[in-house]
Formats: structure tokens, C-alpha cells, sequence
């Protein structure tokens, strides 16, 4: 492994500071980012995705880890510090300059990947939705870890009938599994963001037969658009769907927040 300086040292060296704009928050301590690379498990010769690498700090986990990481990062103050990280681990990091929500992710690996990344608040959401999608199924990720606000990431992994639990906690649940996996505190950043941080690992998981993601998506965000409305009104738009509650056996008095994750799976079957 190669002999590498301090984070800080290299950040200061080049000049950088998290951009707010871009919703940068980095990390140094080395301790907690190798705890973050070893939660999808062995990653040695693994293909892997970062998004919004910044000065490197996971990247370097995620090397040292074995992995093969492929980085997409938009900053371009950020690049002569990761070029600096791919000549300590010559073939093993490929830096990409651009937006990762304008990229196919599939495409631009080439063969199965893992997922690994702190994501810049102002995307991670919109990249997570965008992962769970299509119709294509098993994906070409094989997990995904991803840091979240604290908030978003109990969004994720909530149950019925918790405040929490909504249109995320449904893509997320009815083909994948989707776990907690570790808490990180505000402190921990540089700049401290004013919320507290998690981090979520998702797996793939069979897909339920019969069912159409595009239909799933419409339901839940209908449903959950107007989430303190009963079924019978916040689906009446969706052609089929009061019929449907009928035939599976879904009072259309009930909410959204009140369905199990397996009501929307069979609704969708039902509405095909």
C-alpha cells in the first residue's frame, strides 16, 4: 500500500474548500472511511462507482480496499488531487469529469459494479430514484452504500405506519433490501453540515413477477403526493386503480402511509 500524506495536507496544498453550491461536505477521518469501504464487503479487484469523489478521502478507502473505483466528479478543483491518488494506484482509478445524473452508470462500467459514495446532498436523492428504476431487473449494481441526511436515510428504510415511511421506503423495499448500516455525526465533516448524516447499503433482491416498475412509481407518487388523502382520492387520477383496491382487498379509506410495502406490489400487479 502505498505511503500517502494527510488528507488535510493535500486539500491545503490545493487549495480547496467544500463548495456549499455543490454540496460538498468532506471527510478525514481515515478510521471512519475505512469503516464506510468495508461495509459492502470484500471489494479487492471489485468494480466500483463513486460519485463526487472530491479531494479523495472515501476513494482512498476504497483503493486501499483493492477495489477498482471509477470516480465521477463535476469540481474540476478537485482533479489534480484525485490525479495524484491514481498515480499511487496506477490502473486501479479512473477519474471522469461531469454530471452523474447525465451518465449511464451501466454503460460507463461495463460489467457489474458496486456503488460506494458520499453523495453531494443536492443529487443523492435524485440518483438513488433514478438506480431503483426501470424495468430492467437485476440491475448492474450489485449494492449500493451511499451516505445520506440522516432524515432521508431513515426515509429509506422505514416501515408502515411511521411518519417516515413514504414513496422511497416503497422503491427502495419491493425488490431490494435496504438497511441502516451506520450512523455519522455532523462533526465528523469539514465544513460540519447542520444535520446529522447516515449511511444506507441496498442490495438487490428478486423482483416480484408480474409487475411493472413504471407502475409501482406512478402509484406511489400519487399516493404519497397527497399522502393525508385517502386512496379514493389521491388515486382516482390513475385510470383502473379504485377498481383495483377493490379486487385486492384495500379499503380505498385508508392512506398511503398506512399500505405494507407488498399492498403496493400487488396493486401494481393488479393495474399491470
Amino acid at each position: 500500500m502505498p505511503e500517502l500524506p494527510p488528507l488535510r495536507e493535500v486539500i491545503a496544498r490545493h487549495g480547496l474548500s467544500a463548495s456549499k453550491a455543490l454540496g460538498q461536505n468532506f471527510l478525514f477521518d481515515a478510521q471512519l472511511l475505512d469503516r464506510i469501504a468495508a461495509i459492502p464487503c470484500d471489494l479487492a479487484d471489485r468494480a466500483v462507482l463513486e460519485i463526487g469523489p472530491g479531494p479523495g478521502g472515501l476513494t482512498r478507502a476504497l483503493l486501499a480496499a483493492g477495489a477498482r473505483v471509477t470516480a465521477i466528479e463535476m469540481d474540476r478543483r478537485c482533479l489534480p488531487a484525485l490525479a495524484e491518488l491514481g498515480d499511487a494506484y496506477p490502473g486501479r482509478l479512473h477519474v471522469i469529469e461531469g454530471d452523474a445524473l447525465g451518465m449511464d452508470h451501466a454503460e460507463l462500467m461495463g460489467e457489474p459494479f458496486a456503488v460506494v459514495a458520499n453523495l453531494p446532498y443536492n443529487v443523492g436523492t435524485a440518483l438513488f430514484v433514478r438506480w431503483l428504476g426501470g424495468e430492467s431487473w437485476p440491475p448492474a449494481w450489485t449494492s449500493l452504500t451511499l451516505m445520506f441526511q440522516q432524515e432521508v436515510a431513515q426515509r429509506i428504510v422505514s416501515q408502515p405506519g411511521t411518519g417516515a415511511y413514504g414513496r422511497l421506503a416503497v422503491l427502495a423495499q419491493w425488490r431490494s433490501s435496504a438497511r441502516l448500516a451506520m450512523k455519522v455525526h455532523r462533526s465528523a465533516f469539514t465544513p460540519p453540515p447542520k444535520v446529522m448524516s447516515a449511511i444506507v447499503h441496498v442490495e438487490p433482491a428478486a423482483m416480484p413477477e408480474g409487475v411493472s416498475a413504471r407502475v409501482l412509481e406512478k402509484l406511489t407518487e400519487a399516493a404519497f403526493g397527497q399522502r393525508r388523502k385517502m386512496l379514493r382520492q389521491s388515486l382516482k387520477r390513475i385510470p383502473g386503480a379504485i377498481e383495483a383496491l377493490d379486487r385486492v382487498g384495500i379499503d380505498p379509506q385508508r392512506r398511503a402511509e398506512t399500505l405494507a410495502v407488498a399492498d403496493f406490489v400487488a396493486l401494481a400487479r393488479e393495474l399491470g
